[in-house]
């Protein structure tokens, strides 16, 4: 990332896909009956998409209902912060090679629950940016 000192970068989207992989703990935003939600997961990211295991409930029903999601990942230090923005459609895994190899990723449930569901979220965009900390500059009134 060659920021030249700027405040705000922009991510190319190697460097967005690299963050996704390094990381698991995503935020899933769906839309159910016009209304927006948004939940906490972990997840994996490979092969141009991102899987995520599920019980039964309302993020299953949204994905099913609603194929349009986003995605969303960031962290901060104490001088900047980055985030990664995904939006794609969401689908059921449901033949049984592609559950077998989902099976097979990285991504095993952090909550003691019965998760027996795959989404993959298929990447349709994906924007980043890196922003770094520092105090609001003074306004400039010229015109």
């Amino acid at each position: 990332m060659a920021d030249n000192g700027a405040p705000i970068v922009e991510l190319s989207s190697e460097e967005c896909w690299a963050l996704l992989v390094e990381n698991e703990l995503g935020r899933l935003a769906v839309s159910i009956a016009d209304q927006p939600e948004i939940f906490p997961v972990n997840y994996a990211a490979s092969d141009g998409g991102i899987l995520i295991r599920t019980a039964e409930g309302t993020k299953l029903f949204a994905v099913t209902v609603n194929h349009r999601v986003a995605f969303e990942i960031d962290d901060r230090s104490e001088q900047e912060g980055w985030s990664v923005v995904v939006k794609g459609h969401a689908r059921t895994l449901e033949h049984e090679d592609e559950i077998a190899a989902a099976e097979q990723e990285p991504l095993t449930p952090w909550i003691q629950t019965v998760k027996r569901n795959f989404v993959r979220i298929e990447v349709d965009e994906i924007t980043g940016r890196r922003v770094r900390f520092g105090t609001e500059p003074e306004p400039d009134f010229t015109i």
